[in-house]
């Protein structure tokens, strides 16, 4: 294939020789799997350059431009000229190096006399040339590694015996365990051990480990049975992440199709939750509870060899491990995944075939990939990051469907905790310390007592008692006050706790997870847990545990249907673990968050939020560790605040920041956005707060759908500003009849609130296009009711017929009302600078309204033959400063019409230009009802 190369922009970090050859924009100069449009081009040359020069990129391609494989072909060819550059670089070094080994070879017969007042000549040159010969050696040793590494690979991807080696060894290790632990079983029956301290048989596993300081060493990682042959730090790669499981499966399948796919070494990381194999720790339902009861047995088996050692003294009661976490099989995985690109569902299977773990199998292979697949919470989250061995030092990061990172960054980093969710961890730690005191150290004693110490002083916060039953506890005065870190820890009196060390103790200690095994034993049904049948007794001891939680627990949270049965698995089995997440949030700096104090009317109701005010702190270290970053999306207008409130805070030079924005493959013609500013009546179309309740508004909106509906074919969907504007208007139709002369020409539909209805809704509304477009008559499709923001304005194509015309009813701004939203406008009119004469917290809500117009409209066209009209119901949109938000190749087709009757004349025209399909001289219709993908 022909080497990609673009002109170097900036300064290569690296300090390699930049030996790749200047090419013109060439068509075909980028592999692809098929002749790319000239705005592919366009982003993959810019895409190059970005990552050569070490830049900081904003990059938008329309959805239905080819984004992903562009983003594939772009890099990809990137990364295979850096290596190539690496690799000559080492090979001009190495050739030097031996030249130099030659020629210093000097004789001693030759050598001058040297000076007692200086160094010799050969001292003075040893060490001046010392770092070079540094270099030399280490390249040395990495092409030693890199060559056994694709030697490796090479056998295995073409030895298929070694396949069925691996297997049968598999078999026979399976049957010599099985054998081994029948032996086992029949050596101990009859010779029952006495319980410990009076404590049930599988009672030692609740008792919290010694902890013998907050500096511990890392536990035992596992690895040192194998000193690893793909342990390589050089390997540039590039860590690509996208906000949902689905969205990455789909971006594998790309690059298994592209001309990338079958040399690219790629691994697809995921959560527990995605890729556990274990059936017993997938049962556990939430992903907190399946990352500690992972962590755990990863624990007992590290301790399985001291227990075995100790056989001649009294043995401790044997610890459950996990069969799948195999090195050796984890290892065999590892090289599967490196020799084939695989994607989550894939690497599942392969880890049940070969019994081995996919979620470590896929993080042993992380130091020899390439290209790293991973979600963003893995990326931006810096405990999780360092837990899964990612280092981003020199390497890129490209962050797909970015349009809402900060609000991701935001959410990743905040934290919310109810009152009851506090008197609950309260009472079961109480009960936790009562039944083990005798049995624990000292220092878990004193860590223990701390904690209980911060949730009685959080719920004193709140205004209530710990010890009393949240759900009867009337908190005197409502309403929400926000503080800050410091203000809130001075005010309930903990500003002299160590929060660091706590929060390092409970990640060490697992204390969430004991205590959830607690009272799984021993909370009885008010704990909402699942119990064994042997241990549904009440026993004495749970009468007694019940007692001490005076009735917390009986009045509390209301039981919730099944849909959220997970959810309130772990909120009511395991409060602690929430908890966690608050302790950890109020560690951040005093001036990047506040915490909110929401009381309702009752302490139970009431809860403590951590609102995180500067996401840049926590996006900082990624910008200032990688090569280049590139930040890419469908819908990246208007980028003032990825620059100004991310980048530019984070520390990001200007100049480093280069942004990229293409235009549409579909032709001018086949889209027709209109702002309208007044309708069929001459009401103006101005939805304010004040004025979108008033009926003429209500009747107006009404009008327009009508007298649209009637020329339009297809499906035609409408977003509201709200649920509640939704169901208020559509109720005044029904009243007025607007409604029926609606359904005459569509089939009415409207957007459910519960997510699992989604799914049904779509499958209906498609399949009454689809026959209306076949059958002919009066009604020629459907009418889909939407809310900006809700289910169906994100990552649901309308191609086609399905959305012929999307309306946008006013102009959704937030609510800023909202104590969260005037804390962040506080903040940044405080922190950034005014922008053309606007203040900070103005731009930011016009922001926020214009990226999720700018979502809802780009539902539409999906493809380069798609056609739709965009229809944007209100005045204020053709002000410049909103109007310059919309995306570009929206904005240079856009009319704005003062009247009804223009913008519906250049409908009828559109709808004439496209109605007969050149080909069949018919009308087109919806080709297949597969046209959503939800987001997980």
């Amino acid at each position: 294939m022909e080497s990609a190369g673009l002109e170097n922009t900036g300064t290569e970090s690296s300090g390699l020789e930049n030996t790749g050859t200047e090419r013109g924009a060439a068509p075909g100069r980028f592999p692809f799997p098929y002749t790319p449009y000239r705005i592919q081009e366009q982003f993959m040359q810019a895409l190059y350059g970005a990552l050569e020069a070490g830049r900081v990129g904003i990059f938008e391609s329309p959805t239905g431009t080819g984004k992903s494989l562009s983003l594939i072909c772009g890099a990809l060819s990137w990364l295979r000229d850096w290596e190539e550059k690496r690799r000559r670089e080492e090979e001009r070094l190495l050739a030097q190096d031996g030249l130099s080994s030659q020629r210093a070879r000097p004789d001693s017969a030759d050598t001058a006399p040297v000076s007692p007042t200086r160094d010799p000549d050969w001292v003075t040159a040893f060490v001046q040339n010392k770092e070079e010969r540094d270099r030399v050696d280490r390249l040395k040793e990495e092409h030693i590694r890199r060559k056994k590494r694709e030697d490796s690979l090479e056998k295995i991807r073409h030895n298929v015996q070694l396949k069925y080696a691996a297997k049968r060894k598999r078999c026979e290790e399976d049957e010599a365990k099985r054998l081994l632990q029948l032996s086992k079983e029949a050596l101990s029956q009859g010779a029952a051990e006495g319980a410990l301290d009076q404590l049930d048989h599988n009672e030692e596993e609740l008792i919290l480990a010694e902890y013998e300081s907050d500096d511990e060493k890392k536990a035992v990682s596992g690895l040192e049975e194998d000193d690893d042959d793909l342990e390589e730090e050089h390997v540039t790669k590039i860590y690509y992440c996208s906000r949902t499981h689905s969205q990455l499966s789909q971006f594998v399948r790309e690059v298994q199709k592209s001309p990338f796919g079958k040399d690219t070494r790629l691994v697809s990381l995921g959560s527990r939750q995605n890729l556990c194999v274990n059936e017993e720790v997938r049962r556990l339902g939430a992903l907190q509870l399946i990352n500690d009861r992972c962590m755990e047995m990863q624990k007992n088996k590290h301790e399985k060899k001291s227990d075995e050692e100790n056989e001649g003294k009294k043995r401790r009661v044997s610890r459950t491990v996990c069969p799948f976490y195999s090195y050796e099989q984890m290892q065999f995985l590892r090289d599967e995944v490196l020799v084939e690109v695989k994607d989550i569902e894939q690497l599942v299977s392969l880890g049940r075939e070969t019994k081995a773990c996919p979620y470590y199998g896929s993080r042993f292979a992380i130091p020899a990939a390439q290209l790293v697949v991973l979600p963003y919470q893995m990326l931006l989250h810096e405990p999780t990051r360092n837990a899964a061995g990612i280092k981003l030092k020199d390497q890129v990061v490209i962050i797909d469907e970015a349009h809402n990172l900060i609000d991701t960054i935001t959410c990743i980093h905040s934290a919310e905790v109810s009152g009851s969710q506090l008197c609950c961890a309260h009472s079961q730690l109480s009960q936790y310390m009562e039944r083990y005191r005798k049995r624990l150290k000292a220092k878990n004693l004193m860590y223990i007592k701390q904690i209980l110490y911060l949730l009685e002083r959080f719920v004193a916060m709140l205004g209530g008692n710990v010890n009393q039953n949240p759900g009867c506890q009337a908190v005197s005065q409502t309403g929400t006050v926000l503080k800050s870190i410091n203000d809130f820890l001075f005010q309930s009196q903990t500003d002299n706790i160590n929060l660091f060390k706590v929060q390092r103790y409970c990640e060490k200690s697992l204390i969430s997870r004991k205590l959830f095994g607690f009272m799984e034993r021993y909370g009885g049904p008010a704990s909402a847990v699942k119990i064994n049948k042997e241990n549904q007794k009440l026993t004495g001891l749970q009468n007694f545990l019940l007692t001490l939680q005076q009735g917390s627990d009986k009045e509390g949270t209301p039981q919730s249907p099944p849909v959220e049965a997970e959810h309130d698995q772990l909120r009511a089995a395991s409060p602690l673990m929430q908890i966690e997440g608050f302790l950890s949030a109020l560690t951040n700096a005093n001036q990047d968050g506040r915490v909110i104090l929401n009381r309702q009317g009752t302490v139970g109701q009431s809860s403590l939020k951590f609102l995180l005010l500067n996401p840049a702190v926590h996006f900082a270290k990624v910008v200032e560790e990688c090569r280049a970053v590139i930040i890419a999306g469908g819908t990246m207008q208007p980028v003032a605040d990825f620059r100004e409130q991310l980048l530019c805070c984070a520390g990001v030079d200007p100049a480093r920041i280069v942004e990229f924005s293409c235009g549409h493959v579909i032709p001018p013609e086949n889209i027709l956005p209109i702002i309208l500013c007044s309708g069929p009546s001459n009401q103006q179309l101005e939805f304010t707060y004040q004025t979108r309740d008033l009926p003429q508004m209500m009747d107006e909106t009404g009008r327009i759908l009508c007298n649209l509906c009637n020329v339009i074919p297809g499906g035609v969907v409408c977003f509201f500003p709200s649920y509640e504007y939704e169901k208020q208007v559509y109720g005044h139709w029904e009243q007025t009849g607007l409604l029926s002369r609606l359904s005459a020409k569509k089939k009415i539909f409207q957007e459910p609130k519960k997510a699992s209805q989604v799914e049904q809704v779509l499958v209906e509304y498609a399949k009454c296009i689809k026959r209306c477009s076949q059958t002919g008559g009066q009604m020629t499709g459907a009418l889909l009711l939407s809310v900006v923001g809700g289910k169906m304005s994100e990552g649901i194509n309308f191609s086609d017929d399905l959305g012929r015309c999307v309306i946008m009813v006013g102009m959704p701004y937030p609510n800023i009302r909202s104590p969260e939203l005037q804390e962040k406008m506080t903040w940044l009119d405080k922190t950034m600078p005014r922008a053309a004469g606007q203040a900070p917290s103005r731009v930011l809500i016009e922001n926020l309204c214009m990226k999720a117009v700018n979502q809802s409209i780009g539902r539409a066209i999906r493809h380069q033959k798609d056609f739709a009209s965009i229809l944007l119901l209100d005045h204020r949109y053709a002000r410049p400063a909103i109007f310059n938000k919309l995306p570009q190749w929206i904005r240079e087709r856009t009319q704005v019409k003062p009247a009804f009757g223009s913008a519906f004349a250049e409908l009828r025209k559109v709808r004439t230009h496209h109605t007969l399909c050149p080909a069949t001289n018919t009308v087109p219709h919806c080709p297949h009802l597969d046209f959503f993908k939800p987001s997980l």
